[in-house]
């Protein structure tokens, strides 16, 4: 079972299978959800249990006795009854070993009514505290956030303007004017990550990182984009890798996906081979950027630390995976 769980070490980094964020390991019961009476009777189930979201944020609690790691937290649906006139939005998220999974939008909620439910929780930002978690509880609760998010930003028929009404447990949306009757389905937006590579005839492998204006003042990561209208993804590759680096690369090979629920990507990861080497960062996107060795990337710090010195991506993200993957990959050759 999904609960209660103490989050656990971070993932194997070089196993693309356990990437953060994806396997997750529910029934999402994709035919039955489709079915109101079914939806209704999981909904009234006493062994139900619920997630509750506020502006995003997910509710955890902070166990300083577990070495300062969160807990996710979920509810019977007694425990949250008084919320139910204020939620926003619910969704069904799926079945675990049989026992239903639904997901709240509370941030209507009075702070009044949320007062119990706060006395020992907290809400927070699954960017922040998901490097944490362990691969099944981060996917799980990411998977109610990019869900509830959807509801939240898509309120109103994108061809009529009219209000829209949730279906299928949360997995579609029904514009309430009859004579418009549009469909529309959870966003995913795709986007490339990709770990540029250059074997020189002598002396190590390096690869390029580039910082982003938003990342982090000492973080390096690998470049990423999102894909334009009628472009295959290896085109994507070679055309942000240019485009903010003025590197050209020629061989594109995929890597491993990930969903990143923030707001609302699949991350396709990519490895590319550089065919030029000369850097010419954009000065927008990319502030800096350089050629690295595995061995110089062995010395960087980790996210979050106090160094200062350069330091990797977070361990929540396939930026890492692609990274550490690739330090596997040179061994022996560095």
């Amino acid at each position: 079972m999904l609960y209660p769980t103490v989050l656990q070490d971070c993932y194997p980094l070089t196993d693309s299978e356990n990437i953060h964020y994806s396997g997750l390991e529910i029934d999402r019961a994709g035919e039955l959800r489709k079915d109101p009476g079914w939806l209704e009777d999981q909904w009234n189930r006493p062994d139900c249990r619920i997630l509750l979201l506020r502006n995003d944020a997910n509710l955890m609690s902070w166990q300083v006795a577990q070495e300062k790691s969160p807990v996710s937290i979920n509810h019977s649906r007694d425990e949250v009854e008084g919320l139910l006139e204020q939620v926003t939005s619910k969704v069904f998220l799926g079945l675990d070993d049989g026992v239903p999974l639904f997901a709240l939008d509370v941030s209507d909620c009075d702070e009044t009514i949320m007062q119990p439910i706060l006395a020992d929780n907290e809400f927070f930002d699954l960017r922040q505290a998901g490097w944490l978690l362990s691969s099944q509880e981060a996917s799980l609760l990411a998977y109610a956030r990019g869900l509830l998010y959807w509801h939240r930003h898509s309120k109103f028929c994108g061809t009529c303007g009219s209000p829209t009404e949730i279906k299928q447990g949360g997995h579609m949306q029904l514009c309430s004017n009859h004579s418009c009757a549009r469909m529309t389905f959870p966003r995913t937006d795709p986007a490339v990550i990709m770990l540029v590579e250059h074997w020189p005839a002598s002396g190590p492998p390096i690869c390029l990182l580039g910082r982003n204006a938003r990342f982090a003042a000492r973080m390096m990561s690998t470049l990423a984009g999102f894909v334009d209208p009628l472009e295959n993804l290896e085109e994507t590759v070679r055309r942000e890798v240019f485009e903010e680096c003025g590197i050209e690369v020629d061989r594109v090979t995929y890597q491993a996906s990930q969903p990143w629920p923030f707001p609302s990507s699949i991350m396709l990861g990519f490895r590319a081979r550089a065919v030029t080497t000369d850097i010419r960062v954009d000065g927008i996107e990319i502030e800096e950027a350089g050629w690295f060795s595995a061995d110089e990337l062995r010395d960087f710090g980790e996210w979050g630390d106090e160094g200062e010195g350069y330091c990797l991506p977070r361990r929540d993200s396939i930026a890492r995976f692609l990274v550490e993957s690739w330090i596997t990959d040179t061994k022996g050759r560095s």
